[in-house]
This record gives C-alpha cells, sequence and structure tokens, in this order.
C-alpha cells in the first residue's frame, strides 16, 4: 500500500486536533492537562504493552540501536554549528538545537503500528529504549549549561523511561506477567495513540515561526533530511533489513516532539522558539516522511 494512505489517518488526526484547539471548544488549561494525562499516564503503558511479551532478539537488534544512537548523535553535532550561522541567546539556542534530534513518540508508534503490526511495535520500543535516554540526556545537558537545570532529575522523572525499563525487565527476567494486568495496561495503551496525535495537532503554533525562521528552517532540515539520510546509509552499512530497517528508517523520519517545548519552558529554554520547531517540523513531515518511505522504506 502507498505509504501516504497507511499515514494519511494519523495526519489527519493530527490536523483534526489542530482545529478542535481553534474551535475554542475546549480551554488551553485543558489541552495542558491532557498532554500531561497523555505523557504520564497512558503511554508508559504503551511501551510496557509492546515489550513485556514481545519476542525480542537482542543480537539481531545491535545494528538497528547502533544506527538509531549514531544518527542521533549525526543530528546533534551537526545542530551545534547553529551558534556560527544565527545570533542566539543561550536560552534560543539550548532550547531550539533539541529539535534536530529529538523525535515524536507518538507519532513514530501510529506509523509503525500502521506499517508492521506488532513486530514492529517492537522493534521501535526497543529502540526507544535507548534513544529516549539518550535524546533526553543530550538536550537536558544543554538546556542545564543556559539555565541551570537539574540533569538527572529530568531524566529520572521521565515517564517514558520508565514504561521502557518495566517493560524490558518484565521481559528479559522471565517474569510472567498476569494476563488481566496485561489487558488493563492494554486499555490505556489502546488510547495513547489517537490522544496523542490529537494532542500534537493541538499543540501546533504559527505566530512565532516568522520571527525565527532561519534557525527553524536550519534545525527542521536536519532532522528530515540529514538524520534520514545518515540513517539509510547506516542502515546499508549494518546490513539491516525487514522490520529492524523500517523501525530505523521511521525513527529517523519522525517530526521533533511536543516535549520540546514542554522541556524548554520547564528549564527556562526560549519556549516560543521550540513550540516554532514543533510546528513547522510536524507539518513538514507530513509530506517528507511519505515521500521517503515510498523511496526507501
Amino acid at each position: 500500500m502507498n505509504p501516504a494512505l497507511v499515514l494519511l489517518p494519523d495526519f489527519l488526526l493530527i490536523l483534526f486536533g489542530h482545529a478542535l484547539r481553534r474551535s475554542g471548544l475546549f480551554s488551553g488549561q485543558f489541552w495542558s492537562d491532557a498532554e500531561k494525562f497523555i505523557y504520564f499516564v497512558l503511554f508508559p503503558p504503551l511501551l510496557f504493552r509492546a515489550l513485556a511479551r514481545a519476542q525480542l532478539d537482542l543480537q539481531a537488534s545491535v545494528p538497528m540501536l547502533l544506527t538509531g544512537v549514531l544518527f542521533t548523535l549525526a543530528g546533534f553535532v551537526a545542530a551545534l554549528a547553529a551558534r556560527h550561522f544565527f545570533t542566539l541567546s543561550s536560552a534560543s539556542f539550548a532550547a531550539g538545537q533539541q529539535a534536530a534530534y529529538r523525535f515524536n513518540t507518538y507519532v513514530g508508534f501510529a506509523v509503525i503500528g500502521a506499517l508492521s503490526g506488532p513486530p514492529g511495535l517492537a522493534a521501535i520500543a526497543l529502540l526507544a529504549g535507548v534513544m529516549i535516554p539518550l535524546v533526553n540526556l543530550l538536550a537536558v545537558w544543554q538546556l542545564a549549561r543556559a539555565g541551570g537545570g537539574r540533569l538527572w532529575g529530568e531524566l529520572a522523572r521521565n515517564p517514558l523511561i520508565w514504561g521502557i525499563v518495566a517493560g524490558l525487565s518484565a521481559n528479559l527476567s522471565g517474569l510472567s506477567v498476569p494476563d488481566w494486568l496485561f489487558h488493563a495496561a492494554g486499555y490505556l495503551a489502546d488510547s495513547a495513540l489517537p490522544l496523542g496525535l490529537i494532542t500534537v495537532g493541538a499543540g501546533l503554533r504559527f505566530a512565532a515561526v516568522r520571527a525565527h525562521l532561519g534557525p527553524v528552517c536550519y534545525w527542521t532540515a536536519i532532522k528530515l533530511v540529514l538524520v534520514p539520510a545518515v540513517a539509510l546509509a547506516l542502515a546499508a552499512v549494518f546490513g539491516l533489513t525487514g522490520v529492524y530497517r523500517q523501525a530505523a528508517l521511521v525513527m529517523a523520519l519522525l517530526p521533533t516532539a511536543t516535549s520540546t517545548y514542554i522541556l524548554a519552558v520547564r528549564m527556562g529554554g526560549d519556549g516560543t522558539l521550540a513550540a516554532s520547531l514543533v510546528t513547522v517540523s510536524t507539518l513538514a513531515a507530513m509530506v517528507s516522511m511519505p515521500l521517503f518511505l515510498a523511496g526507501f522504506a
């Protein structure tokens, strides 16, 4: 099936979320609370369920994991060069550079689920288990340097890391997860992706894009062009095939995370610039992702 058609329902939910926010039917506080509810309550069970009973071949997944780490570091290094091209305050640079390598996990799970089903979800959850701590470490480190935030405290409170740790621990230890608990987690997990995509759309902000057009375009190009190109090259070098290749490419193609804005605001960064990057990256990915997958996946 054409990847554009596979991804269409996910992108329609994002646009629906933006329209719903613009309608004024719900308050700004509602959307803020909804984002927290999905992030802290619904998404960790999704990660847990994807990993707890998955048939994991850790040895076979090493090339995929290495690919993810390397294309993330490539995005991070390229993002740092913005200091030489644009006049940015420390708060703006720290908030914006994370958009070049962070990824929207909601979109990633929705896309891989549509393309590959449960095997794809397990593969991308395993990849996320390595990459979520890495991207948070890099982003929080830069923001902590700029605003005096707490590096390890931010990492320790990340609910996605805990969901992945719980799922991997249950799987690798051979612990039998009771059916009733697994099904209860499933109810929460099934709600996470559609609601998460709607809140992604609700978080789109257009007003400040023009004021930051140069760095926004630069960091977005790194995220949606350079990082996928590096991922494609690494996949060839490491001989990635099947669901592992697809998971790595989908992860590389993702727009930047909405938590880019949340983290920037919480740690004293430039929230306006971060919101602009989330908006442009998300809309651009609606075009770049189907084209890339149609050509290379």
